[in-house]
């Protein structure tokens, strides 16, 4: 098992945005953060995006070996430019999730990068939760409480990350653990950025609606925003998380209407969803910190101003970076994980009990499952 120093730790995340892989060091000992290191982005091509598009949705045993060569290779390329990492927290590549039935994919064998790296790398990090119950998902909770420690927050404040999906930690910083009862509420509110940019690339061959330009130019459709929020996932209690996918009809919704229009319908019902999620927090938050390529929108930011009564502003406000929270909350499990400390619990995920999630692959080929080193 890991010592309860601290040490640096190298985290990736590869989105279920597909536009690249995000990579960042964190001094830490799994409970406190100690200082932010590094970070670097490898964007991946257009061919490489659409690799891994015709990968979506598809199971181990499906032929899926381009993609995840094409995964362990980006992932190799941008985690190797550091140096001084004790540990690799590696993500993988969601292709499919579904908590209630098969379960979880992530793309990317942590062995490969173990091998190539030299450096233990956590891995797989969901399995465990889904076994026991949970929905696998979100996992930054835990390290969103330890940012909560970081900026100083007395009180309950929120953290918001906009990425392909919406998903939302409310955190009570007078808590000592994150798995204490009453310390975390935190799961999927709904798409986020996800039909956004299928439909832009579907319509206009671009990845993403820049600076929210087209939905400014157009107006939010009410009777397609009325239509999205009678889903039944709205009426679920939390915790719950979300495929890139769920919600994909949402496209549906707006085919017959004009590009702006459609696209501002979409920011709309991504930021309404975000709206009923924070009706589950368990009292108001002193504020909204945004991170993903969400925050960047800022059509989407101001529809959040508008509705709530707390600051909404990008996680850059305190001092985090938000293009790296997730890689950096990658790396902190991957602390935990080898420290054998708890990485979800009941509040986050669901699950049965706090567990440890994730198998450790070492360079010599032993491959350790949850809590040793």
């Amino acid at each position: 098992m890991l010592s309860a120093d601290r040490l640096w730790a190298l985290g990736a995340m590869s989105g279920t945005s597909l536009d690249g892989v995000d990579a960042a060091m964190v001094e830490t000992d799994g409970e406190v953060i100690y200082g932010f290191g590094a970070s670097a982005y490898r964007p991946y091509t257009p061919d490489e995006q659409a690799i891994l598009a015709a990968a979506l949705g598809k199971w181990p045993g499906d032929d899926l070996d381009a993609a995840a060569r094409l995964v362990e290779a980006a992932h190799l390329e941008v985690l190797g430019r550091f140096e001084g990492a004790g540990i690799v927290g590696f993500h993988g590549q969601t292709l499919v999730h579904d908590p209630q039935g098969r379960g979880t994919h992530q793309l990317g064998d942590g062995a490969v990068l173990a091998q190539g790296l030299g450096v233990p790398v956590v891995w797989d990090f969901r399995s465990a939760d889904i076994q026991l119950g949970g929905e696998g998902a979100p996992l930054a909770p835990f390290f969103h409480f330890a940012c909560a420690k970081w900026i100083g927050a007395t009180a309950p404040i929120a953290f918001l990350n906009l990425g392909g999906v919406g998903n939302l930690t409310w955190v009570d910083p007078s808590h000592a653990r994150p798995e204490g009862n009453g310390a975390l509420l935190a799961f999927d509110t709904g798409p986020a950025n996800a039909p956004i940019n299928d439909l832009m690339m579907a319509r206009r061959g671009e990845p993403f609606d820049r600076d929210g330009a087209l939905a400014r130019r157009g107006r939010v459709v009410q009777g397609a925003l009325e239509l999205f929020l009678d889903e039944p996932y709205f009426m679920r209690m939390p915790p719950k998380s979300l495929d890139r996918d769920t919600f994909s009809d949402m496209i549906g919704l707006v085919g017959e209407l004009g590009d702006p229009d459609a696209v501002a319908t979409l920011t709309g019902m991504s930021a309404a969803a975000v709206l009923r999620g924070m009706e589950h927090c368990p009292s108001p938050p002193e504020r909204l910190l945004v991170t993903g390529g969400g925050r960047h929108n800022p059509v989407m930011m101001d529809m959040l101003r508008a509705a709530l009564d707390c600051p909404v502003e990008p996680v850059e406000a305190v001092g985090l970076d938000g293009d790296m929270l997730e890689a950096q909350a990658f790396a902190h499990l991957a602390v935990r994980v080898a420290r054998g400390l708890p990485t979800s619990c009941a509040s986050t995920t669901g699950v049965r009990a706090a567990v440890s999630g994730g198998t450790i692959s070492r360079a010599d080929n032993r491959n350790i499952v949850r809590g040793a080193l």
